[in-house]
């Protein structure tokens, strides 16, 4: 397996690093640990963080994972396709539940959550202003721990009304279906084929994903196919050939639900991550208020 890892940023407060693991696996790989908090930001790519028998999470492009410090963990790359991610590593102090309480509310954060649009953006803009030398320390800190709070808000405790059995088994339902998903993001999926994946009925799947993450099952396949383009809009890629790689119809359908879930078209976001403004990303930082939601 070929695993690079390099740091973007470091002071007393924040770690951002970028991590990419290629010509990998689906085996799980050696027991890890983390020497302090780590939120983990797919920009590509899938891999399942495992830290109990039976118990795992799927993290995606449209996803952020939670990493205890000093909890132990093994890492799994579903498909064998890799991952490349942003990771955003923190003390306790600045921890939900550490002394500063107003960066969480004095809650722990759940294992993963679906990541908001605004989120997204925020994190492929950050990765590619600080891989090109652009980013200043204050901006660079600054922004880091927005997209951090953005990521810890986004995570998802469980409904305590549920029995831990029964949240036990619906979980594992859903990260097959994640899983199946992420690995082919561009497939015609269908509600038969998902509810094969997660041995339920197609009317019980869309009551449960629904319940467990808050998005319909529909909105989620086409949150995943909008997140895995991000790298390539902003790379300057053929707009026509993002769109069809990503299994949307054409140019004008993929920019039409780019739009929709980003509050902005593909080109409007290039243009805004050539702009070299920090205004520009610190607007989507703070675009909370704006509620855009797929399903």
């Amino acid at each position: 397996m070929d695993v690079t890892r390099q740091i973007l940023f470091e002071s007393t407060t924040l770690q951002i690093a970028v991590f990419a693991a290629r010509n990998v696996s689906e085996a799980c790989g050696d027991v890890e640990r983390q020497t302090r908090n780590a939120v983990v930001l797919p920009l590509s790519g899938v891999f399942s963080k495992h830290d109990a028998p039976g118990r795992h999470v799927i993290g995606t492009p449209s996803h952020a994972v939670f990493i205890a410090a000093d909890t132990p963990y093994r890492l799994g790359y579903p498909g064998a396709i890799g991952d490349r991610a942003l990771v955003l590593r923190f003390d306790d102090t600045h921890a939900p539940g550490g002394r500063d309480r107003d960066c969480g509310g004095g809650e722990a954060p759940g294992s993963n959550g679906l990541l908001p649009a605004e989120a997204m953006m925020l994190r492929n803009l950050l990765c590619a202003r600080l891989m090109s030398g652009q980013a200043g320390e204050f901006e660079s800190e600054a922004l880091g721990l927005d997209l951090l709070a953005m990521s810890l808000g986004a995570m998802r405790r469980g409904d305590a009304s549920m029995r831990r059995a029964t949240a036990a088994r619906w979980t594992r339902a859903l990260q097959r279906v994640k899983e199946a998903v992420a690995t082919a993001p561009a497939d015609q999926w269908n509600l038969d084929k998902l509810a094969r994946i997660a041995h339920l009925s197609p009317f019980h799947l869309c009551r449960v994903f629904r319940r467990m993450t808050g998005a319909s099952i529909y909105g989620y396949v086409l949150r995943e196919r909008l997140a895995a383009t991000l790298d390539a809009v902003l790379d300057g890629a053929d707009l026509t050939t993002v769109a069809l790689d990503a299994g949307f119809a054409s140019h004008s359908h993929f920019t039409a639900r780019f739009r929709d879930f980003f509050g902005c078209t593909p080109r409007a976001l290039r243009r805004r991550a050539s702009a070299d403004k920090v205004a520009e990303l610190r607007k989507i930082a703070t675009a909370r208020g704006r509620s855009v939601v797929l399903g």
